[in-house]
Formats: structure tokens, sequence, C-alpha cells
């Protein structure tokens, strides 16, 4: 298949080239920078330097390929904007599309599925009213929303949280640590990626959780001695959207990826971070 991606030289947006390289599909992703055309090229990618900000450009693009898929993100909140243009663009190429999310859509819940109601932090409430526009956009659409992503020594909350110390050495919780984070490995999320994109379907949401959650407190333990923090604490370290966002309490088992085919099978964040 000719696939034609943004992101591909961000942490997951790279191991979905290398893994669909790999499975010999022929990758075009849409990039910023010469930096990142380089990063591209040497996973095996054919980069397009351009303005993802563009979305007759970005249809030019996605108009040549199979099917398409959307991971760039800016880190900031002109990522909205970016979305609403890339799906623009994917509606008027009309290939298969498949989106990215994220697990906090569904907020606080010990039993996460597709059909659960959504319930974001504030931190990420921006995204419903542009995945309605995805699911109603007459395109074939897949979203797949991921759970807290790590590996390689990556993943932003992950990587955060295990460099984070206090003065004397111990690694602070978010609140308490009693409630879960739903996970999953970087390369166990491309092969997910991956099986979307190859079936071509409409299959709306897909949760890309490993079905391990493991609580706050044991992945602190994992990295060292441990530090509760009250809410307020850690709002006042982490800022108010970003903790109360880490302050959910989220489980997921991936069942209806798992239905898909993909079977995860890296290791658990725990043993990422004992390692």
């Amino acid at each position: 298949m000719r696939i034609a991606l943004t992101g591909g030289s961000g942490y997951i947006g790279s191991a979905l080239v290398a893994e669909l390289t790999r499975a010999g599909h022929e990758v075009t992703a849409l990039v910023r920078s010469g930096a990142a055309a380089d990063k591209v090229a040497g996973l095996g990618g054919r980069p397009v330097v351009g303005d993802l900000f563009e979305p007759e450009w970005v249809a030019g693009q996605f108009a040549q390929a199979d099917a398409v898929a959307h991971l760039a993100a800016t880190g900031d909140a002109t990522t909205a904007q970016l979305d609403r243009g890339v799906v623009a663009a994917a509606k008027e190429a009309g290939r298969p599309y498949v989106h990215t999310s994220g697990i906090w859509l569904w907020g606080d819940n010990p039993a996460i599925t597709e059909e659960s109601p959504v319930s974001p932090p504030e931190l990420t409430a921006w995204r419903i009213p542009v995945e309605e526009t995805v699911l109603t956009s007459g395109l074939v659409v897949s979203i797949v929303a991921p759970g807290i992503v790590y590996g390689h020594g990556g993943g932003s909350v992950a990587g955060s949280f295990a460099a984070a110390r206090t003065a004397g050495g111990k690694v602070p919780l978010v609140g308490d640590g009693s409630q879960h984070w739903t996970t999953v490995h970087v390369d166990d999320l491309a092969v997910l990626y991956r099986i979307v994109l190859e079936r071509g379907e409409g299959l709306g949401y897909v949760i890309g959780a490993s079905g391990d959650n493991p609580t706050v407190r044991e992945l602190g333990e994992a990295v060292g001695d441990v530090q509760p923090e009250t809410p307020e604490e850690s709002r006042a370290r982490l800022g108010d959207r970003l903790a109360d966002a880490l302050l959910l309490d989220q489980r997921a088992a991936g069942a209806k990826a798992r239905s898909l085919g993909w079977t995860p099978s890296r290791p658990s964040l725990i043993d990422d971070l004992r390692r």
C-alpha cells in the first residue's frame, strides 16, 4: 500500500514509519523541516517537506496515497487548529483516514471501551468537536486512541514521571498514587496503526491499550522511593490542567483492538521503568 502520514518524525510516528516499511508498504511522511526529513529517510520512508497548516498542500499529498494517517501534534494550543486543517484535507482527498485521539477522552472509568461516555479533562476537551467532525465527514474513518505511550526511554508522561525527583531524592507521585494509568508500548501501538491502515475499514474508535493498567504508586516504586502528594500539591507542581489529566483513574483492556488481530507483546511500563 501507499500510505501517507503526518508526524512521521515524532515519537509514535517514527515507530509507525519503521513498522510500515518493514511490512513492505510505501510510506510518504509529511514533515516540516529538513531534520525531520532526514529522520524519516533513515527509517525507510519518503519525506515531503511542507506546511501542515496548509490544507490544500496536505490534501494533494494525501490524494496520492491509498490510505492516510494523522499523528502530528504541535504540543500547544495550535494542535486543535492543525487537526481541523488535516481533517479538511483528508475530506478533500477522500482516502481511508486514520485519526489520532487519546485515552483521556473517557475520563475517570475503571473499564473503558469505545462505547463508554466521553468525559475528558479540560486539557483535551477540544478533541470532542474535532472528532465529531471526523466521524461525520463521510470518510472511511478510524480513530486510534492510545493509552499512555512509553518505550525506548521515551514517552512524555512516563519519561517526565520517571525523571522527577524531590530534593530528598524521592519520586513525587501524582496525588496519592492510587489511580491507574492505562498504557501501551510505542512499538505495539505502531503495529495497531498498521493493522488499522491495512484493513481500510471505517472502524470508529479503536483504543490502543495493552490491558496493563498499573497504579501510579506502582510506577513510582519501580523507579525508587516515592513521595505522595495531595491533588493540590500536584496541581501546584504540574499545573492544573495537566495534573487533573494525570489524576484520572483509568483502566482499559483493548478488546476491540485485539479482535482485529492485535497482540501486544512488549515489556510493561513497570518493567521499562525498572530498566
